[in-house]
Protein backbone atom coordinates (compact mmCIF):
# COMPACT_ATOMS: atom_id res chain seq x y z
CA UNK A 1 0.00 0.00 0.00
CA UNK A 2 2.78 2.41 0.97
CA UNK A 3 4.58 1.80 -2.33
CA UNK A 4 1.37 2.24 -4.32
CA UNK A 5 0.81 5.67 -2.75
CA UNK A 6 4.43 6.67 -3.30
CA UNK A 7 4.27 5.47 -6.91
CA UNK A 8 1.03 7.40 -7.42
CA UNK A 9 2.58 10.59 -6.08
CA UNK A 10 5.72 10.14 -8.20
CA UNK A 11 3.64 9.39 -11.28
CA UNK A 12 1.53 12.49 -10.69
CA UNK A 13 4.66 14.60 -10.29
CA UNK A 14 6.22 13.27 -13.48
CA UNK A 15 3.01 13.43 -15.47
CA UNK A 16 1.86 16.87 -14.46
CA UNK A 17 4.86 19.17 -14.46
CA UNK A 18 4.02 20.61 -17.89
CA UNK A 19 0.29 21.26 -17.24
CA UNK A 20 1.03 23.05 -13.97
CA UNK A 21 3.60 25.30 -15.58
CA UNK A 22 1.21 26.04 -18.44
CA UNK A 23 -1.58 27.03 -16.04
CA UNK A 24 0.52 29.61 -14.16
CA UNK A 25 1.75 33.01 -15.24
CA UNK A 26 4.55 34.83 -13.47
CA UNK A 27 5.09 38.54 -13.00
CA UNK A 28 8.01 39.70 -10.88
CA UNK A 29 10.08 42.53 -9.50
CA UNK A 30 13.32 42.50 -7.55
CA UNK A 31 11.68 41.29 -4.33
CA UNK A 32 8.38 39.66 -5.25
CA UNK A 33 6.79 37.28 -7.74
CA UNK A 34 3.10 37.28 -8.56
CA UNK A 35 1.86 33.84 -9.61
CA UNK A 36 -1.44 33.93 -11.50
CA UNK A 37 -3.59 30.89 -12.21
CA UNK A 38 -5.72 30.49 -15.33
CA UNK A 39 -7.67 27.92 -13.31
CA UNK A 40 -7.04 26.58 -9.83
CA UNK A 41 -5.72 23.01 -9.73
CA UNK A 42 -8.28 20.67 -8.20
CA UNK A 43 -6.36 17.40 -7.75
CA UNK A 44 -2.93 16.12 -6.76
CA UNK A 45 -2.35 15.15 -10.37
CA UNK A 46 -2.49 18.84 -11.29
CA UNK A 47 0.25 20.00 -8.90
CA UNK A 48 3.93 19.22 -8.65
CA UNK A 49 7.04 20.82 -7.20
CA UNK A 50 8.28 23.52 -9.54
CA UNK A 51 11.57 24.91 -10.74
CA UNK A 52 11.10 28.07 -8.66
CA UNK A 53 10.30 28.25 -4.95
CA UNK A 54 7.72 30.96 -5.62
CA UNK A 55 5.62 28.67 -7.82
CA UNK A 56 5.69 25.85 -5.27
CA UNK A 57 4.73 28.36 -2.53
CA UNK A 58 1.77 29.60 -4.58
CA UNK A 59 0.62 26.04 -5.25
CA UNK A 60 0.74 25.44 -1.50
CA UNK A 61 -1.87 28.17 -1.02
CA UNK A 62 -4.05 26.46 -3.63
CA UNK A 63 -3.64 23.11 -1.85
CA UNK A 64 -4.57 24.66 1.51
CA UNK A 65 -7.71 26.18 0.01
CA UNK A 66 -8.56 22.83 -1.56
CA UNK A 67 -8.10 21.20 1.86
CA UNK A 68 -10.90 23.41 3.22
CA UNK A 69 -13.20 22.10 0.47
CA UNK A 70 -12.11 18.44 0.42
CA UNK A 71 -9.69 17.20 3.07
CA UNK A 72 -8.48 14.10 1.24
CA UNK A 73 -7.75 15.96 -1.99
CA UNK A 74 -6.03 18.80 -0.13
CA UNK A 75 -3.80 16.34 1.73
CA UNK A 76 -2.93 14.57 -1.52
CA UNK A 77 -2.04 17.92 -3.13
CA UNK A 78 0.16 18.93 -0.19
CA UNK A 79 1.86 15.52 -0.23
CA UNK A 80 2.59 15.92 -3.95
CA UNK A 81 4.25 19.28 -3.19
CA UNK A 82 6.18 17.78 -0.27
CA UNK A 83 7.62 14.96 -2.38
CA UNK A 84 9.28 12.18 -0.39
CA UNK A 85 8.17 13.62 2.98
CA UNK A 86 4.36 13.27 3.29
CA UNK A 87 2.33 14.97 6.00
CA UNK A 88 2.41 13.28 9.41
CA UNK A 89 -0.81 12.59 11.33
CA UNK A 90 0.09 15.50 13.65
CA UNK A 91 0.48 17.87 10.70
CA UNK A 92 -2.88 16.77 9.30
CA UNK A 93 -4.51 17.40 12.68
CA UNK A 94 -2.94 20.88 12.79
CA UNK A 95 -4.45 21.60 9.36
CA UNK A 96 -7.86 20.52 10.62
CA UNK A 97 -7.54 22.64 13.76
CA UNK A 98 -6.39 25.77 11.92
CA UNK A 99 -8.35 25.64 8.65
CA UNK A 100 -11.60 23.91 9.47
CA UNK A 101 -14.18 24.59 12.17
CA UNK A 102 -15.50 27.73 10.49
CA UNK A 103 -12.00 29.07 9.63
CA UNK A 104 -11.76 28.19 5.92
CA UNK A 105 -11.16 31.87 5.14
CA UNK A 106 -7.59 31.64 6.59
CA UNK A 107 -6.36 29.77 3.50
CA UNK A 108 -8.25 32.05 1.06
CA UNK A 109 -6.78 35.14 2.70
CA UNK A 110 -3.47 34.51 0.89
CA UNK A 111 -4.98 35.18 -2.54
CA UNK A 112 -4.60 38.73 -3.82
CA UNK A 113 -7.64 40.90 -3.15
CA UNK A 114 -9.01 38.75 -0.30
CA UNK A 115 -9.71 40.98 2.72
CA UNK A 116 -11.94 40.88 5.81
CA UNK A 117 -14.19 43.53 4.23
CA UNK A 118 -15.06 41.30 1.26
CA UNK A 119 -15.22 38.09 3.36
CA UNK A 120 -11.90 36.99 1.83
CA UNK A 121 -13.20 36.79 -1.71
CA UNK A 122 -10.13 36.78 -3.99
CA UNK A 123 -9.74 38.81 -7.15
CA UNK A 124 -10.15 36.92 -10.44
CA UNK A 125 -8.02 35.53 -11.95
CA UNK A 126 -6.62 33.99 -8.78
CA UNK A 127 -3.10 35.10 -7.89
CA UNK A 128 -0.62 34.87 -5.03
CA UNK A 129 2.24 37.29 -4.40
CA UNK A 130 5.36 35.70 -2.94
CA UNK A 131 8.20 37.86 -1.64
CA UNK A 132 11.68 37.36 -0.27
CA UNK A 133 14.11 39.38 1.80
CA UNK A 134 17.90 39.46 2.27
CA UNK A 135 17.70 36.51 4.69
CA UNK A 136 15.48 34.27 2.53
CA UNK A 137 18.34 32.17 1.16
CA UNK A 138 20.68 32.12 4.19
CA UNK A 139 20.70 28.31 4.42
CA UNK A 140 21.92 26.57 1.29
CA UNK A 141 19.20 24.55 -0.41
CA UNK A 142 16.37 26.23 1.51
CA UNK A 143 14.29 29.34 0.86
CA UNK A 144 12.10 31.10 3.40
CA UNK A 145 9.66 33.20 1.43
CA UNK A 146 6.68 35.29 2.49
CA UNK A 147 3.05 35.38 1.40
CA UNK A 148 0.79 38.27 2.28
CA UNK A 149 -2.53 37.57 3.98
CA UNK A 150 -5.30 40.13 3.59
CA UNK A 151 -6.18 39.56 7.24
CA UNK A 152 -2.72 39.95 8.80
CA UNK A 153 -0.44 42.91 9.33
CA UNK A 154 2.71 41.21 8.05
CA UNK A 155 3.47 38.56 5.42
CA UNK A 156 3.51 34.93 6.54
CA UNK A 157 6.58 32.66 6.12
CA UNK A 158 6.76 29.48 4.10
CA UNK A 159 9.91 27.37 3.69
CA UNK A 160 10.83 25.44 0.55
CA UNK A 161 13.66 22.96 -0.03
CA UNK A 162 15.63 22.46 -3.22
CA UNK A 163 16.32 18.99 -4.56
CA UNK A 164 19.60 19.61 -6.43
CA UNK A 165 19.40 16.47 -8.57
CA UNK A 166 16.17 17.65 -10.23
CA UNK A 167 16.24 21.40 -9.61
CA UNK A 168 12.75 21.21 -8.08
CA UNK A 169 11.60 23.14 -5.04
CA UNK A 170 9.54 21.13 -2.54
CA UNK A 171 7.31 22.34 0.28
CA UNK A 172 9.23 22.04 3.55
CA UNK A 173 7.22 24.01 6.11
CA UNK A 174 3.88 25.76 5.67
CA UNK A 175 2.75 26.29 9.29
CA UNK A 176 3.44 30.03 9.06
CA UNK A 177 0.43 30.28 6.73
CA UNK A 178 -1.97 28.80 9.31
CA UNK A 179 -2.22 31.20 12.30
CA UNK A 180 -5.38 33.14 12.88
CA UNK A 181 -6.22 36.38 11.13
CA UNK A 182 -8.93 39.03 11.37
CA UNK A 183 -12.39 37.51 11.02
CA UNK A 184 -14.44 38.23 7.89
CA UNK A 185 -16.84 41.16 8.11
CA UNK A 186 -19.85 38.84 8.00
CA UNK A 187 -18.61 36.98 11.12
CA UNK A 188 -17.42 40.00 13.11
CA UNK A 189 -19.86 40.67 15.98
CA UNK A 190 -18.46 44.20 16.38
CA UNK A 191 -19.42 45.41 12.91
Amino acid sequence: MKYRILFGVLFAVLLCVAPVEAAMKLESSEYWVRVEFDALPQTAAEVAPCKTPEETAALTVVALVRFTEDQETGIAMLNALRGPRPLSPQEIQLLKDQLLKDRDYVARSHFNGATPENDYTPLQPYSVTVSDNPNSYMTEGYATLYIRSGGADSPRPITLRLKPSTGEWFLWNHVGLLPGIRVPASKDPWR
